[in-house]
Protein backbone atom coordinates (compact mmCIF):
# COMPACT_ATOMS: atom_id res chain seq x y z
CA UNK A 1 0.00 0.00 0.00
CA UNK A 2 1.57 3.17 -1.27
CA UNK A 3 2.09 6.27 1.41
CA UNK A 4 2.94 9.87 1.66
CA UNK A 5 6.06 11.17 2.92
CA UNK A 6 4.77 14.50 4.11
CA UNK A 7 7.62 16.83 5.57
CA UNK A 8 7.23 20.49 7.06
CA UNK A 9 9.55 22.52 5.54
CA UNK A 10 8.21 26.02 5.79
CA UNK A 11 6.60 27.42 9.57
CA UNK A 12 3.07 27.69 9.93
CA UNK A 13 3.53 31.43 12.21
CA UNK A 14 1.00 34.10 10.91
CA UNK A 15 -0.95 31.81 8.95
CA UNK A 16 -4.38 31.42 8.97
CA UNK A 17 -5.38 29.23 11.38
CA UNK A 18 -7.52 26.90 8.94
CA UNK A 19 -3.88 26.38 7.66
CA UNK A 20 -3.08 25.72 11.07
CA UNK A 21 -6.04 23.01 11.57
CA UNK A 22 -4.96 21.29 8.51
CA UNK A 23 -1.30 20.90 9.24
CA UNK A 24 -2.02 20.07 13.32
CA UNK A 25 -4.58 17.19 11.54
CA UNK A 26 -1.98 15.88 9.58
CA UNK A 27 0.63 15.55 12.79
CA UNK A 28 2.76 18.47 11.76
CA UNK A 29 3.94 20.67 14.31
CA UNK A 30 7.76 21.13 14.22
CA UNK A 31 9.55 22.10 11.10
CA UNK A 32 11.03 19.23 9.61
CA UNK A 33 9.04 16.60 11.22
CA UNK A 34 7.88 14.18 8.81
CA UNK A 35 4.59 12.12 9.00
CA UNK A 36 3.62 8.97 6.73
CA UNK A 37 -0.25 8.76 5.76
CA UNK A 38 -1.89 6.34 3.27
CA UNK A 39 -2.66 7.76 0.15
CA UNK A 40 -6.51 8.28 -0.66
CA UNK A 41 -8.80 11.26 -1.59
CA UNK A 42 -9.08 12.91 1.73
CA UNK A 43 -4.90 13.48 2.82
CA UNK A 44 -4.78 14.48 -1.23
CA UNK A 45 -6.69 17.51 -0.48
CA UNK A 46 -5.25 18.57 3.27
CA UNK A 47 -1.76 17.82 1.27
CA UNK A 48 -3.19 20.22 -1.38
CA UNK A 49 -4.47 23.11 1.36
CA UNK A 50 -0.73 23.37 2.46
CA UNK A 51 1.47 22.06 -0.66
CA UNK A 52 3.74 25.82 -0.13
CA UNK A 53 4.29 24.76 3.18
CA UNK A 54 5.18 20.92 2.50
CA UNK A 55 7.60 18.95 0.55
CA UNK A 56 5.69 15.70 -1.00
CA UNK A 57 7.21 12.34 -2.32
CA UNK A 58 4.99 8.78 -2.64
CA UNK A 59 6.58 5.94 -0.94
CA UNK A 60 6.11 1.83 -0.62
CA UNK A 61 6.09 1.56 3.01
CA UNK A 62 5.90 3.64 6.15
CA UNK A 63 8.81 4.25 8.04
CA UNK A 64 8.97 3.75 12.09
CA UNK A 65 10.73 6.47 13.57
CA UNK A 66 13.73 4.30 14.50
CA UNK A 67 13.94 3.45 11.12
CA UNK A 68 14.40 7.05 10.18
CA UNK A 69 16.44 7.73 12.79
CA UNK A 70 19.11 5.23 11.60
CA UNK A 71 19.07 7.28 8.67
CA UNK A 72 20.15 10.11 9.86
CA UNK A 73 23.02 8.61 11.66
CA UNK A 74 25.95 9.65 10.07
CA UNK A 75 28.97 7.43 9.19
CA UNK A 76 31.43 7.58 12.26
CA UNK A 77 34.34 8.43 9.74
CA UNK A 78 36.66 5.24 11.59
CA UNK A 79 36.53 1.87 11.31
CA UNK A 80 38.22 -0.30 14.00
CA UNK A 81 39.93 -3.03 12.86
CA UNK A 82 40.67 -6.24 14.95
CA UNK A 83 44.14 -8.02 14.36
CA UNK A 84 44.39 -11.78 14.04
CA UNK A 85 40.87 -12.42 12.44
CA UNK A 86 41.36 -13.80 8.81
Amino acid sequence: MPFFKITLIRSSIGLPKKTQGVLNALGLRKRMATVFKPVNPSTAGQIMKIKELVAVSEVEAAMTSAEMKALRKPDPGYYIETPGLG
